[in-house]
């Protein structure tokens, strides 16, 4: 069990939110993430629209992604804890 079940739901929302910049997606990220998801695609399989969508965000604000998913491995917007 992660700790974030052992936790109260709510303050881990806030935790989450008063670390992290929410963002609306518009027209022209999802086109963006789009872009991003056939081109990645071609070299990574499994790379989901999802992971689009951050590293398009990350980019549009000149942003790191912290993530332990080795699909962002080969980005420069990637920081992966060891």
């Amino acid at each position: 069990m992660c700790v974030c079940e052992r936790e109260d739901p709510g303050m881990t929302y806030d935790i989450l939110t008063s670390n992290s910049e929410i963002i609306d997606v518009d027209h022209q990220l999802s086109l963006e993430a789009g872009l991003l998801h056939a081109e990645i695609q071609r070299r990574i399989i499994d790379f989901g629209l999802a992971d689009a969508y951050v590293l398009a965000s990350a980019r549009r604000m000149d942003a790191r992604i912290l993530t332990g998913d080795l699909h962002f491995k080969s980005f420069e917007e990637a920081v992966i804890p060891r």
